[in-house]
């Protein structure tokens, strides 16, 4: 299998997991209330073993049903599969599931046996909900300059004082993946990944009124207590736990992208064949009809981009962060394009509360934020190119000089 054709098992999947999503999910999606955990949603999600998906292979918790799971769907292109058919569909079950995965992989990934029975099993069954918060009011894109300080309270224990915010699943997560600073001043190698319970003492919540269906908040930590028992990883390697996870899940965020740009692309498709204008079909005139071949264009190339980056993570390649990144870059980029566009050929009808396309008008912005911004995906991108351009100089044989003076009598 190459990145760039999917085999009859992967495109007979994708085609389940919409009948799925469109069938099962979105009814439930429907009955949820905007700004809040639809925990009957991610139960949901359990139940169909779509989150169990999500940690297979990671690890020493995995179950039989993850290690069951078929090579051609499993891997980070399989959850670029799995999120780009559940956003065609349902963009609040994609959304539910990838939370899930981002706040619970680094407890898969890192976590110690103690900490992946209590967390990990609840939250792949959907009856635990779990959130990644790495972000504060002045570290979003600099992520390595967070302030969210631990101070030792002991031989193996800290206090946690500061704050978290724009924290999706916040103020409503069970638990948290935190990211707080052990040593001063030592950067990103002074940043140590806890797992913290949100019952813990001193932690408190505020919901923060956003352009999002799903809950985002901000959390205050107030002297929380956090132990040796509760370190994801090894203290001042927690920045490596957050890379790690953001490059396992960049490439996905570009596949939820690209199912947004497909399902606004479809509606297009249908509305230019079927709307009268002009005496013909819209999408008899030149200008439609080019304009949707740009959006079919760009949306496959996003597509391509995406499969590439997850199957070039799947295979261990060195470049997984230049790729990672490109994949979301062009991805999130395309499907903002695509859906404005959508919403251009329709129309005024387009923007009627309940539309597909002004929920995805809502919905396509967000992601190009983010996990990363398009801003620091470009800086990424650049940062990894002259690396390579510097390796591959300090690698290349020095040439002897030639002298062009004339030989001495």
């Amino acid at each position: 299998m190459t990145a760039f054709s999917l085999n009859p098992e992967q495109i007979a999947w994708c085609a389940e997991l919409r009948t799925l999503a469109d069938k099962r999910l979105r009814p439930l999606a429907e009955k949820g209330e905007p700004g809040r955990v639809n925990r009957p949603l991610v139960e949901a999600l359990g139940e169909l073993g779509l989150l169990d998906r999500l940690f297979a292979g990671e690890g020493a918790a995995g179950s039989t049903a993850s290690r069951a799971t078929s090579h051609a769907t499993s891997g980070a292109l399989g959850l670029c599969l799995l999120r780009e058919s559940l956003a065609h569909a349902c963009t609040e079950a994609e959304t539910a599931l990838a939370l899930q995965g981002l706040g619970a992989h680094p407890v898969a990934a890192y976590g110690s046996a103690r900490q992946r029975e209590q967390w990990l099993a609840p939250a792949r069954a959907g009856r635990a909900i779990a959130a990644f918060a790495l972000s504060e009011p002045g570290a979003g894109s600099d992520a390595a300059a967070l302030a969210l300080a631990a101070a030792p309270d002991g031989p193996s224990s800290w206090r946690l004082t500061g704050e978290k915010c724009w924290i999706s699943n916040a103020p409503e997560a069970d638990f948290y993946t935190v990211f707080a600073r052990t040593t001063p001043g030592a950067g990103a190698r002074g940043v140590t990944a806890f797992l913290v319970p949100a019952d813990r003492a001193g932690l408190t919540g505020t919901p923060l009124d956003m352009l999002s269906p799903h809950p985002i908040g901000a959390l205050a930590f107030d002297g929380v207590t956090v132990t040796a028992d509760d370190v994801l990883g090894e203290p001042d390697r927690g920045f490596r736990v957050a890379m790690t996870t953001l490059n396992r899940f960049r490439p996905s965020v570009g596949a939820f992208a690209v199912g947004m740009a497909a399902a606004a692309l479809d509606a297009t498709l249908a509305h230019t064949a079927e709307r009268d204008a002009f005496g013909g079909k819209l999408k008899d005139l030149q200008a439609v009809a080019h304009q949707v071949a740009e959006m079919a264009t760009r949306t496959e190339a996003a597509r391509l981009m995406v499969h590439a980056a997850a199957a070039a993570y799947d295979r261990g390649e060195p470049d997984i962060a230049q790729r990672a990144a490109m994949a979301k870059l062009m991805a999130t980029e395309t499907a903002q394009y695509v859906v404005d566009a959508a919403v251009q050929l329709h129309g005024a009808r387009a923007l009627q509360r309940g539309h597909l396309l002004e929920h995805l008008y809502r919905e396509v912005r967000a992601p190009r934020i983010y996990e990363g911004a398009s801003e620091v995906q470009r800086t990424i991108i650049a940062k990894e190119l002259y690396a390579a351009q510097a390796a591959t100089e300090s690698a290349a044989p020095s040439v002897p000089s030639v002298s062009h003076e004339e030989p001495s009598a």
